[in-house]
């Protein structure tokens, strides 16, 4: 696609060019970051201390990830998105051998989720919610008077086969953000009632399916059983959702202080640093810091709607409404199970959990929703040739 301006197009066409980055989106961004690097300091700082480790371990090493990622935001952001509607089916490939091939590495805590290279791990299954987006961004846009069935079924097969081999994992969090993602891809490219009914009844029968068949681990099952009963076994399987809880509450209004707080310095709340991060806000900062931090998040997630509608194109809007609903779902079942109404998962706190696989995946959403912001909808007098 090529863009020319009219010789008599008014000053504003020569002007596009300069458009400028979405300030609020990438400074909402940072700020989580920032956050993030402090919460995650104050919630491992003991347990590293009593390691024989430098308090500060967790957070210079998240430091690296958050500089690696505002990299990615500028290169995401200098590449033009519509290149990556033809790179679409190559990058889901590969993201199909990843997902494959991390079966050869051994288990980490019952779970072959990770590359595990000694220095560090990869968790391809992050980078495969972006991936996966694309390929169903590129289906979903091609033009057309209405949604045929044929684009849906294409739509549920580029789901199916990276939720099927996430769940092996097994890692349901992550398997449940693709189904999520399908049904806001659907609605936003414009699904008939009919359809939707069809598609959810197939949905709804899957997931009876699973736990008919008992595909679903016993752990797995404990942590749903939990959730409708939070006094069930305290000690034991839900210790987790016990103790974060009563991390969060205790926080009350304005928190117990910063470094601060029974459950964080006695270590009492598991993967505070990653998973319940959330909680380590609740209980230094209380209900004002917690507020702060969703509403970051309703600005961040607002920001990608707008530049959903602002979108030059059908491929970029569905592009802005899959970032937006990748970080909602992450934002509502994260910070939902530390207080007890979402099931205990692995879904970390976009730009606040410790771990550099899910830092750099975010990062490349913002990026790309940069790049969308700044090749938006074009200003008058600009004509475009496909």
């Amino acid at each position: 696609m090529t863009l020319l301006a009219r010789p008599d197009a008014p000053p504003a066409v020569s002007d596009r060019r300069r458009n400028s980055p979405d300030r609020v989106l990438i400074g909402a961004s940072v700020s989580l970051a920032l956050m993030g690097l402090l919460m995650i300091y104050s919630a491992t700082r003991v347990g590293l201390e009593r390691n024989n480790l430098p308090a500060s371990f967790s957070m210079e090493r998240q430091m690296i990830f958050v500089a690696a990622g505002l990299i990615l935001v500028a290169v995401f952001s200098f590449i033009d998105y519509r290149e990556l509607r033809h790179l679409a089916h190559i990058i889901y490939g590969g993201m199909v051998v990843s997902l494959s091939v991390v079966f050869l590495f051994p288990a980490v805590k019952g779970a072959q989720r990770w590359y595990d290279f000694g220095i560090f791990q990869l968790q391809p299954s992050e980078f495969s919610k972006t991936a996966c987006l694309l390929t169903l961004a590129a289906i979903l846009a091609r033009p057309a008077a209405r949604l045929e069935w044929q684009r849906i079924l294409q739509a549920l097969m580029v789901m199916v086969i990276p939720a099927a081999l996430i769940f092996l994992q097994p890692d349901l969090g992550t398997m449940l953000i693709f189904a999520f993602l399908l049904m806001v891809l659907l609605f936003g490219a414009g699904i008939s009632s009919r359809q939707a009914l069809v598609v959810s009844g197939a949905g709804l029968a899957v997931g009876i399916a699973v736990f008919q068949f008992g595909l679903l681990r016993s752990y797995q099952l404990d942590r749903i059983r939990v959730l409708f009963n939070p006094n069930l076994d305290p000690t034991g399987i839900g210790w987790n959702l016990r103790q974060s809880i009563l991390a969060v509450g205790s926080g009350q209004l304005t928190g117990k202080g910063l470094f601060q707080g029974q459950q964080t310095n006695f270590q009492y709340v598991p993967e505070q640093g990653t998973d319940f991060i959330f909680t380590a806000v609740g209980e230094q900062l209380g209900f004002v810091g917690g507020i702060i931090v969703i509403a970051a998040f309703l600005v961040l997630v607002w920001r990608l709607l707008v530049i959903a509608g602002a979108a030059r194109d059908r491929f970029g809007a569905l592009l802005a409404m899959g970032i937006a609903s990748i970080f909602a779902f992450h934002v509502l079942v994260n910070i939902g199970m530390t207080i007890g109404i979402m099931p205990v998962t692995g879904l970390p706190l976009p730009f606040m959990s410790a771990g550099g696989s899910s830092f750099l995946n975010f990062s490349i959403c913002i990026g790309i929703a940069n790049s969308i912001w700044l090749r938006r909808s074009p200003v008058p007098g600009e004509v475009i040739h496909s």
